[in-house]
């Protein structure tokens, strides 16, 4: 599940609605220090919590964003500030080529992030900010790192130190501040849920309204192209959908286009698109109940959508969502 980290109208309406912040908490199931964090924009989300977040403030999500259009000017220069305060002292401690070296390895070994997040005890949010420089990484995090990268911990500090002196790390930190100033702007932020920028290769967008909600994608009826955001680069069985059901309420505005990469991998808390039949399908919310399987939630109104294990085949993934 991809997270971003974004500025926010979030206590606004939260205080316009006459919510408390223990009220959005318990809605979320997190802590009340939690809610104050997203609400200043230090603290990640998922696609899943930004949802529920709209739901519970009723409000449109693109809303939440703060813009340079309809947001006060000093939120977005206290943005700013802290993104540059936090991006000086990730540089000062070495974080970048820490990160930058960690994904070298991992690369060249051919592991996802998934799998290295998962065998060091990390959620995929954690590793990920790691490998951006983002983070702070403790001694016990680093050497859970080197076990699930196959390697004694002194063995990988000095691969990393090897790579960085033949000057290996540095298009790849220059990569990762582009990804993270383009989440860092308050333009760039109202976008997208995830991360990337995009470049000139367009993807098709199908998909026209079905019935109870529903969605009809025949990929022999091309609706548009649209830009293809740099995630789904080489992906060549990605496609885009309009949003062009009611089952989401005002979360996402109509003109919402929803992208999916059918190979990656669902997981607890995704947003994806669940085949029904050949041609017609359903956006679902993937929980997981007591037993470890996985089902879909929809909303307007809430209903619980059963998978099976044949059925995993037929959910796709949205790894990006442009309003």
């Amino acid at each position: 599940m991809e997270e971003i980290i974004f500025p926010n109208q979030i206590r606004m309406y939260r205080r316009l609605r006459g919510r408390s912040m223990q009220e959005l908490a318990d809605h979320l199931n997190v802590s009340l220090s939690a809610i104050s964090k997203i609400e200043k924009g230090y603290r990640r989300v998922d696609q899943e919590q930004l949802v529920r977040v709209a739901e519970f403030l009723d409000c449109p999500l693109q809303d939440l964003f703060v813009n340079e259009q309809n947001s006060q000017e000093e939120i977005v220069q206290a943005w700013r500030r802290e993104q540059e305060r936090r991006n000086k002292i990730n540089e000062k401690t070495g974080l970048k080529t820490l990160g930058a070296g960690l994904r070298q390895i991992r690369n060249d070994k051919n592991l996802t992030l998934i799998e290295v997040a998962e065998s060091a005890d990390m959620t995929l949010s954690v590793y990920h900010r790691i490998e951006m420089g983002q983070r702070e990484v403790s001694d016990k995090e680093l050497k859970n790192i080197a076990k699930a990268l196959q390697m004694p911990l002194d063995e990988l500090k000095k691969e990393i130190k090897n790579l960085d002196d033949k000057g290996m790390l540095e298009e790849i930190i220059q990569r990762n501040d582009a990804k993270y100033k383009l989440l860092s702007n308050p333009r760039g932020a109202i976008a997208s849920f995830g991360s990337g920028s995009q470049d000139n290769s367009k993807i098709s967008v199908y998909g026209t309204a079905g019935k109870d909600g529903n969605i009809i994608i025949d990929f022999e009826e091309e609706i548009k192209k649209v830009f293809r955001p740099t995630q789904l680069n080489n992906k060549k069985d990605a496609y885009a959908i309009n949003l062009c059901t009611r089952r989401l309420g005002s979360l996402l505005p109509t003109r919402s286009i929803l992208y999916v990469n059918p190979q990656e991998v669902v997981s607890v808390g995704d947003i994806a698109v669940y085949y029904t039949s050949e041609k017609e399908a359903m956006i679902v919310s993937i929980r997981e109940d007591d037993h470890g399987m996985l089902y879909g939630i929809r909303w307007n109104p809430e209903e619980k959508v059963e998978l099976g294990n044949n059925d995993l085949q037929k959910v796709h993934k949205v790894v990006f969502i442009s309003l």
